[in-house]
């Protein structure tokens, strides 16, 4: 088979955040928790381009840790209640760990402020739905932080798909190979991800949040269940799994789901198959295989570099003003509750050793 080596398209924020209007008006914001995904992909987002600051401004962020105000480019308060200081403040951004996603997200629709929320939002059904509940008596909107659908490589992904590059697709396969926890901003001590209070879970919420979500974009449809593993294989001192299997069944589909802190380097793997070729995805490259014709290969390895990831903030940035302009966002909640859904029934299925159904 022959190839055709292209350049990839401009990048999310080029495109999307280029595209928008800065009709809409500013909105004020406040991080809550300053650690390194604020201090490295939040704040930097939202300082991305000047129609993402033209309608956002982080004014001030909330965190008790002794160093939060170290190098600090704006004003860090220790509780909650330290955001009056800064009114107006329309919105926050809660980027603190999963475990406390649930009680930061209700505190704040208690204030009347709209949420960002780092993913994931809720880990049950029952947590969505009354996330879901204290939005609408709040009035106010809830949006997870799904940046991936900003990434310009799942991007061109789905555009395939949809286009029917492949026809339509039958079986997915999806792997994050890590050698270990991201121990974030605070390296003095166990890294919040691997401690069960903080962190709510292991791999499968933290990488496997951002793959189930995508999943589900390209499935266009509800799972019909889901057979889960979930086990330490290397890290026998983490709190929480250092390694998950999936098989997520759909309609017709299946998708696999590896994902370790078990590994011995870094990679990413995605594979769709459908009946007319496969697009693969390893590392930076992104290959379109046509059963019929010339493959496709994209390289894509500058923009999936981390210094880019500010760009897909700036992009959630502009679409959560968007939504604030409208004064509502239901798809938001409709995201949060059906990864929750996903979420759940796995770690459900890796308890009882069955296959669990996705209600």
């Amino acid at each position: 088979m022959t190839e055709t080596h292209t350049t990839p398209p401009s990048s999310a924020a080029d495109l999307a955040v280029g595209a928008r209007s800065a009709s809409g008006r500013p909105y004020r914001g406040a991080l809550i928790g300053f650690g390194g995904v604020a201090r490295t992909a939040h704040l930097p987002g939202a300082l991305a381009s000047g129609a993402v600051r033209h309608r956002v401004e982080i004014v001030a962020a909330v965190d008790p840790a002794p160093g939060a105000r170290e190098g600090a480019t704006l004003p860090v308060v220790a509780d909650w209640d330290g955001l009056e200081a800064f009114a107006p403040v329309d919105f926050v951004d809660i980027c603190t760990p999963t475990g406390t996603h649930l009680a930061a997200t209700l505190w704040a629709l208690g204030r009347g402020y709209h949420v960002l929320c780092e993913k994931p939002v809720a880990v049950t059904r029952a947590d969505a739905e009354a996330i879901a509940q204290a939005a609408g008596r709040a009035g106010r909107l809830v949006v997870p932080c799904h940046q991936y659908r900003y990434n310009p490589a799942w991007q061109q992904m789905h555009r395939w798909l949809r286009e029917g590059a492949i026809g339509r697709w039958h079986l997915a396969e999806l792997a994050v190979y890590r050698p270990a926890a991201d121990a974030g901003a605070d390296r003095s001590g166990r890294p919040w991800r691997t401690v069960a209070a903080e962190s709510a879970g292991g791999i499968l919420l933290d990488h496997g949040t951002h793959l189930l979500y995508s999943l589900l974009d390209a499935a266009g449809g509800p799972p019909t269940a889901v057979s889960a593993w979930t086990g330490r294989l290397r890290h026998l001192d983490y709190g929480v799994e250092d390694t998950a299997q999936l098989t997520i069944e759909f309609p017709g589909r299946l998708a696999t789901l590896v994902l370790t802190w078990a590994a011995t380097h870094r990679e990413n793997r995605v594979r769709f198959i459908g009946e007319r070729g496969a697009i693969d995805w390893q590392g930076g490259i992104l290959r379109l295989e046509p059963t019929a014709g010339a493959a496709t290969v994209l390289d894509f390895t500058i923009e999936l570099d981390k210094r880019r990831y500010p760009g897909w903030f700036a992009d959630l940035f502009a679409a959560f003003a968007d939504a604030l302009d409208r004064g509502a966002d239901p798809a938001a909640l409709a995201d949060i509750r059906r990864t929750a859904a996903v979420l759940e029934a796995a770690y459900a299925s890796a308890r009882a050793g069955t296959r669990v159904p996705v209600e």
